[in-house]
């Protein structure tokens, strides 16, 4: 499993890369991700998607306009 550290750095650079879509790219993988039954890596990007959220309320997935 990954650290939080890692998390961390994985939803800042997502921030840096995606802007004002990094929840939703993260997101999209989380899907994708459990499509494919890939339960474990679902659930990281899940937790990726969290904190971009934490970093930055205005990219969440629901918030997108």
């Amino acid at each position: 499993m990954i650290d939080d550290r890692e998390i961390w750095v994985c939803a800042v650079q997502l921030l840096d890369q995606h802007g004002d879509a990094a929840g939703l790219r993260a997101a999209q993988h989380a899907d994708e991700l459990l499509e494919q039954g890939k339960l474990e890596g679902h659930l990281t990007w899940l937790r990726i998607m969290h904190r971009i959220e934490q970093l930055d309320p205005t990219v969440a997935p629901g918030n997108l306009h």
